[in-house]
């Protein structure tokens, strides 16, 4: 994941009982706006300990144009999705990830898309696991992927996460490239020792593009 993620808990104890400490294996990821046009990443955390913050919402996971924060952990439950606290419920078994609407709410999507693909890449799921608030409750949320009565948003940015998902398993693993990158040397390093310039330039090219396969810095 090439994003910014950062790891900044609220702590235990926290008003209203926003982290309530509930252990979750989390078997979905549910997808919210902030329904706060002016809000960032930084400012939906500070919000979460906000002493003027009499709500009881909370979420795991806010992203925006910069990057994204985890607000509280992971295996643990949140109070975003409006169904209870019911073993199946929404609040108990999805993840939440908020995605902010300030400023460049394009780059916000992009950035949302990346974690969201890298999570279901991670717990070996498809989009099939993604789910709206609106699942839960019925509340019209993530509200800028609904328009005009029908949820185009919402199905244009499953089928990105979905393209995501393809581009990563057709992405070569580190270790297979630099395996294959040692024999190149190899070659190389005959065509070198003949003083072959043609042939040291295509191995040099094909390293290379085992390396941007690979997600590495070309040499």
């Amino acid at each position: 994941m090439t994003i910014t993620y950062k790891i900044d808990h609220i702590p235990k104890g926290t008003a209203c009982k926003r982290r309530p400490a509930l252990p979750m294996q989390a078997t979905t990821l549910t997808i919210h706006n902030t329904g706060n046009a002016s809000s960032t990443a930084a400012n939906e955390r500070a919000w979460l300990t906000n002493a003027s913050n009499d709500r009881q919402a909370s979420y795991n996971i806010v992203v925006d144009q910069i990057g994204s924060i985890e607000c509280i952990p992971l295996n643990e439950n949140t109070w975003h999705s409006g169904d209870g606290s019911k073993a199946g419920s929404g609040n108990r078994t999805s993840i939440s990830i908020e995605i902010c609407e300030s400023g460049d709410y394009s780059k916000a999507l992009d950035n949302a898309v990346e974690l969201v693909a890298d999570m279901l890449k991670q717990r070996g799921w498809g989009v099939d696991r993604l789910r709206r608030h609106y699942d839960w409750s019925g509340k019209i949320c993530p509200r800028l992927m609904y328009d005009g009565g029908k949820w185009t948003g919402w199905v244009a940015f499953k089928n990105r996460v979905a393209e995501k998902l393809q581009e990563s398993e057709l992405e070569m693993k580190v270790e297979d490239a630099n395996a294959i990158i040692t024999f190149i040397k190899a070659e190389w390093a005959a065509a070198h020792a003949k003083g072959d310039t043609a042939r040291k330039t295509e191995a040099n090219r094909l390293a290379n593009v085992l390396r941007k396969a690979s997600g590495q810095k070309e040499q």
